[in-house]
């Protein structure tokens, strides 16, 4: 007993003569004196992988680059990823061992709105802030929190933006929704309705579907006898494809309008041309390998090399968050924090990326990114631009 007392001593006297970055980072989770530890839950193998895949491919890439350079500060980025398969329940597993097990910094790029609020209450009780994640949920930022950390204009401001567009400027009188019953479609929902309200008007008719329904004939037939001429679509990829085609297959043109969780290249390129004509938001081109952009083409040969498949809009997001946190554990400096990393993160103001995404700037009260947004529509099996910034 009297030399175990010896022994903490002698530890407790070692910490205080450590200099006081060095005593801070073996204080601080994720942190030591040659590595930080960024997690992330998302889908790999669920009926979301085709975003969680590319996203965590992205975000590895770019910190394998700076870890090539020497890391950031003199630390090494380690990225942990674990698979959530789209399931809550799975996304509460994986979180819990990033946090308590692993020991992460930080979560980046948590995929899915529902998992990401299953996640986030011990998360952040457990002082691990919460960055960008693969979700434009507004609820995922507001309200105000200092740990958690939003990119791009949320599903409601999109699907705001793109109802104003076509009530205002394409005559569209009957509108709809068709939505997951989830807390990421009901948003979309959300925005739909409240900016027909802000019209003076109603939705004409909704209906909503699981995440992995697979048959679509019932809400089509329901929204046809509606008279629908836009459907609001809170949808994510191979739900999206399905009731687009759906209702084509029963010979109805009516237009759709999604938002970023469908803005996807198996979307676009659905075979047969079975989305041709589909409309969905976005903040950024799409990554096509002749794209007029060189800064995107050069990219794309980049991620092609490393990861012998192309990339899609999910990697380009993300590979811009991980960028985004590489500047600010840059800007903390060698005495890193989770307080001096969020204040590093608040100096981020302009910033700009290299795919010609909006300009980001973040600040002591502000933890969300840009509110930029436009429309797209599928032609000739790829995603063109067809607006300008839209808002509501």
């Amino acid at each position: 007993m009297h030399n175990l007392g010896r022994v903490t001593l002698a530890a407790v006297a070692a910490l205080l003569l450590l200099p006081a970055g060095q005593a801070a980072a073996q204080k601080q989770q994720g942190v030591t004196k040659t590595e930080v530890i960024i997690g992330t839950h998302t889908d790999l193998s669920g009926v979301a992988a085709a975003f969680g895949v590319h996203s965590s491919n992205a975000a590895r890439m770019r910190f394998d680059e700076v870890n090539a350079q020497g890391g950031v500060q003199g630390r090494k980025i380690r990225y942990i990823i674990e698979d959530s398969q789209y399931q809550v329940p799975r996304a509460v597993q994986a979180g819990n061992k990033l946090i308590n097990r692993d020991k992460v910094f930080l979560i980046l790029l948590g995929a899915g709105t529902p998992m990401n609020n299953a996640v986030m209450p011990d998360q952040l009780k457990a002082g691990v802030p919460n960055f960008f994640p693969l979700s434009w949920a507004k609820q995922l930022y507001e309200p105000f929190h200092p740990m958690k950390w939003a990119a791009g204009a949320s599903y409601y401001a999109q699907m705001r933006g793109a109802v104003k567009h076509f009530v205002e400027k394409r005559g569209k009188k009957t509108v709809c929704a068709l939505y997951q019953d989830t807390d990421f479609g009901r948003e979309i929902f959300e925005g739909a309705r409240d900016q027909l309200g802000a019209m003076n008007a109603k939705l004409a008719d909704a209906t909503t579907h699981k995440p992995t329904d697979t048959d679509f004939t019932a809400q089509m037939t329901k929204l046809r006898a509606a008279n629908c001429d836009l459907i609001a679509l809170g949808s994510i990829i191979r739900d999206t494809i399905l009731a687009y085609s759906t209702a084509r297959k029963m010979g109805w043109a009516v237009d759709m309008v999604g938002t970023t969780a469908a803005f996807d290249l198996n979307v676009s390129g659905a075979p047969g041309g079975a989305t041709e004509g589909l409309y969905t938001m976005t903040q950024i081109e799409a990554p096509y390998p002749d794209s007029a952009n060189p800064a995107i083409r050069q990219w794309v040969e980049k991620y092609r090399a490393k990861y012998n498949t192309d990339p899609n809009p999910a990697a380009q997001f993300s590979y811009v968050a991980a960028d985004l946190i590489i500047m600010g554990l840059d800007r903390a400096g060698r005495d890193l924090t989770t307080e001096s990393f969020l204040k590093a993160m608040e100096s981020i103001q302009g910033y700009t990326d290299i795919f010609g995404g909006p300009v980001m700037t973040f600040g002591p009260n502000k933890r969300h990114g840009s509110e930029s947004v436009f429309m797209v529509q599928v032609k000739g099996g790829r995603w063109t631009r067809v607006t300008e910034s839209l808002a509501f």
